[in-house]
């Protein structure tokens, strides 16, 4: 028989399975699905200034305005074939981008310091540097519109196997090709940090390490110690929750 406490650790592993989505760190709650939307767009800098009125579509920037900036990105018919976006979403994307970021590029600190304005009573620096990680996948300390957009067209309308493969990536700190211990302690105790102390009802100290222990519980199938891409793949698209989190941005923009 369970103890009341291995009972209330199951219970805390569980909410924060049930409330935290891979690709965006939504807090725990149970929001409408459209509020959850709307929170994830205001982490998008181009949002504020490109969706607030209807006569910006008339004066969008084109591909002569691309060339306004310090960092040059690549063309949009190229970015137009590259990701899932419309040549006219890529041009309200860019256009809020380069208000945001003049130089055509964002470092670690604004990064960090945009994400820290939806998590204001928790640390999100070091859950925000993972992801700025994952974003930056040139690894050279910043994100380039390219970078922003690339990934962006992969959380909200990629496939489930990109959408999967790119929370894989962000799990897998060190890009060796598989998640481990080490790392998804890291990973949980960054979301823990962000936002665990403040959910209701509050969960236990040992929720991060719960967590990790249930996480490696579905996935390491061989228990070797490590999840492969194949592992989690596998279970992930067998996991109903998984699934419908998956499906929560599309269309969103």
């Amino acid at each position: 028989m369970k103890s009341r406490s291995q009972d209330q650790s199951l219970s805390d592993s569980r909410e924060l399975d049930r409330s935290y989505d891979p690709l965006t760190g939504n807090p725990p709650s149970k929001p409408h699905k459209k509020s959850i939307k709307q929170r994830f767009l205001k982490l998008i800098p181009c949002y504020r200034s490109s969706s607030n009125s209807s006569a910006n579509e008339s004066n969008l920037t084109d591909d002569d305005d691309l060339a306004t900036v310090s960092h040059r990105p690549e063309r949009l018919d190229r970015l137009v074939q590259q990701t899932s976006f419309s040549r006219k979403e890529l041009q309200v994307l860019y256009r809020g981008f380069k208000n945001e970021c003049p130089s055509g590029v964002v470092n670690e600190e604004t990064f960090k310091s945009i994400y820290s304005q939806f998590f204001p009573h928790g640390d999100s620096s070091m859950y925000a540097h993972f992801l700025f990680e994952a974003f930056d996948t040139h690894n050279n300390g910043s994100v380039s519109f390219e970078d922003f957009v690339l990934s962006l067209s992969i959380i909200l309308r990629g496939s489930i196997n990109d959408k999967l493969n790119w929370a894989f990536n962000l799990y897998d700190l060190n890009k060796d090709g598989c998640i481990t211990r080490e790392e998804m302690t890291d990973i949980m105790n960054s979301i823990y940090d962000m936002m665990g102390k403040y959910t209701y009802p509050n969960m236990r100290d040992s929720a991060p390490k719960d967590h990790v222990d249930n996480f490696f519980q579905k996935m390491d199938k061989n228990n070797d110690g490590v999840v492969t891409i194949e592992e989690f793949l596998e279970t992930c698209q067998k996991d109903e929750n998984i699934m419908q989190s998956m499906h929560m941005f599309d269309n969103v923009i």
